[in-house]
């Protein structure tokens, strides 16, 4: 079907010079749009209608650049800028994501493969007609006009991902050309074809929830064979991060390429670390560090050439943000970076200290907005692994060394702890345990994961380390949190190389090893029974931690799948 006054804009592909692109080339782009087509024939050359049944009526902006998107964020009233030059936009009542909204279509040949449960929640191929249907609606009769992002996932050009987002706010837009790899020239705008599509039609929800089994009349969708996913109701930009995200966890591993929830940096000499840890451990505070290059700060991937990034920028939260503590992410927040959900005040400068809308504040900006990033997005085989956790029982030592079993076992654990006040009704600390420190992308099982990093460490020599963050001298309400020196220090020594060069000695509860000395680091830290002043709380204390690690990882022993319980407590 044809429609009248059709109108496509599609502006050229451009970025400051030092742009994070696959390749190290750079280049200087013009900031205007340019008219390509102003047909009706603009619709099929861009295969809405065929591909994705978008019978387009509004006009469709496509890969704007920052200036225009800002004009278009302003003129539509999607938000304003702070006095630091950054757009500020709320949200809604989704300041996350919502993970039990999210579902996955359950059909061959993806449907054997998939780790159905609750990450993975399966729809019927009928559901997902009556979603689609309901976000086709939508979209094509509400919006005044559409915006599309065409980019990549993955800095390795051959396993890279060709993305499309197409969306009704132009936030949403800037959002994903923050987040993913910027196209580099005009043919490949005017040529592009799309490995995988989102459609955002956040403004919308679907009424038949109840009838369909789902959790709620809100829906973040996908179905791996068409290639498509479809959002109704959160407005949260996370959504489409993470949704290409839990794709590319699915597609990568079966064709033999790691997967991973982490953030990653190089040294001067070349050498490559990456960061593992779930919120509030430090991962992207510790990888930001102004003496080695910034990879990026929370997806990546490990082939046979090495590390890559998945993304073009970063996504930082921003509750109680200091320069001093963390200037690379402060200074980042700039022209070009996006705030969501964060206070600002009557003269327009944020303030990250307010957390009234959300203790989920964040910020994306494009990872060169980090003045010592790595430009072609790409390091070498790690030489070693930081596995963050934060244990507020006090137990687990400031440093540990794995071995290749041990590594899995706390890969599959994914451990960190809550403490009391975070949430309503925990008076002590509480273990969370997130295969491989990011249950909620997982789309295969943990193991398939597990069984795929241990076999790179062991080819690529690469050594693991665990480094808690948390407790030390007693749990939460006795003792104190590690320093922020301390563990620095056991960072650096594992960078520098002198953590390697160290005596090491088992410990007797977990069976890791943990260095008898490193550097200036006081021996009554580095062993963790030493630092408490009661020995046999310290004692009980650890075995009902060992026993959580325990009684989590049974989950885990199935058949068929390796069993990886020889590298827990002893």
């Amino acid at each position: 079907m044809k429609f009248s006054s059709v109108v496509v804009l599609v502006a050229t592909a451009c970025q400051p010079v030092n742009a994070f692109r696959i390749s190290s080339s750079l280049r200087v782009c013009p900031t205007k749009s340019r008219l390509l087509m102003s047909t009706v024939e603009s619709t099929s050359s861009l295969g809405f209608d065929q591909k994705y049944g978008l019978k387009i009526n509004v006009p469709v902006y496509r890969n704007l650049n920052y200036d225009e998107l800002r004009e278009h964020e302003l003129r539509n009233g999607e938000g304003s800028i702070a006095s630091n030059g950054a757009f500020c936009t709320d949200t809604g009542i989704f300041t996350g994501r919502s993970p039990n909204d999210k579902y996955t279509v359950k059909q061959a040949p993806s449907e054997s493969n998939m780790w159905w449960g609750k990450v993975n929640v399966p729809i019927t191929p009928a559901v997902w007609a009556d979603l689609k249907a309901n976000t086709l609606s939508y979209m094509n009769t509400k919006p005044k006009q559409l915006y599309v992002f065409d980019g990549y996932c993955g800095a390795n050009p051959k396993s890279s991902r060709k993305v499309r987002f197409i969306t009704e706010f132009a936030w949403h837009s800037h959002f994903v050309r923050n987040m993913f790899i910027r196209p580099e020239t005009d043919d490949e705008i005017k040529d592009f074809t799309p490995d995988f599509t989102i459609i955002n039609s956040c403004m919308t929800t679907f009424s038949g929830y109840k009838e369909a089994g789902m959790y709620s009349e809100n829906y973040v969708a996908f179905n791996n064979e068409e290639k498509l996913a479809i959002v109704g109701g959160p407005q949260y930009g996370g959504e489409m991060k993470k949704g290409i995200f839990s794709l590319m966890n699915y597609l990568l591993p079966l064709e033999g390429i790691m997967s991973m929830h982490c953030s990653a940096n190089i040294g001067k000499d070349g050498s490559t670390a990456l960061f593992f840890g779930l919120s509030g451990t430090g991962k992207t505070t510790l990888s930001a560090d102004p003496n080695r290059y910034l990879i990026g700060d929370d997806e990546h991937g490990w082939d046979d050439e090495g590390i890559f990034n998945f993304e073009g920028g970063c996504y930082a939260k921003t509750s109680d943000l200091k320069e001093e503590n963390e200037p690379e992410i402060f200074r980042a927040i700039r022209k070009d970076a996006i705030l969501e959900n964060v206070w600002i005040k009557e003269d327009g400068t944020p303030d990250y200290f307010n957390n009234e809308k959300t203790e989920n504040g964040r910020v994306s900006y494009p990872l060169y907005h980090i003045p010592n990033f790595q430009p072609d997005g790409r390091g070498g085989h790690p030489k070693d692994i930081l596995f963050l956790t934060c244990d507020a029982f006090g137990v687990l030592p400031p440093i540990a060394r794995l071995d290749s079993n041990q590594a899995m076992y706390h890969f599959l654990s994914g451990f960190t702890s809550k403490v009391a006040g975070t949430e309503r009704g925990i008076v002590e600390p509480q273990p969370t345990f997130s295969p491989c420190f990011g249950s909620a992308f997982l789309t295969l099982h943990p193991t398939v994961y597990a069984d795929l990093l241990k076999e790179k460490l062991e080819k690529y020599g690469t050594q693991v380390y665990l480094v808690n963050t948390g407790w030390s001298g007693g749990a939460y309400g006795v003792g104190k949190r590690m320093s922020i020196k301390t563990t620095r220090a056991c960072v650096s020594a594992i960078l520098d190389g002198t953590a390697a060069s160290a005596e090491w000695k088992k410990d007797p509860v977990f069976g890791f090893e943990v260095p008898t000395s490193l550097g200036e680091i006081p021996t009554s830290v580095l062993v963790a029974r030493e630092s408490w002043a009661d020995k046999a709380a310290f004692d009980a204390q650890a075995a009902k931690l060992s026993s959580m690690f325990k009684e989590n990882f049974k989950k885990y022993v199935q058949p068929g799948k390796t069993d990886y319980t020889s590298g827990g407590p002893v």
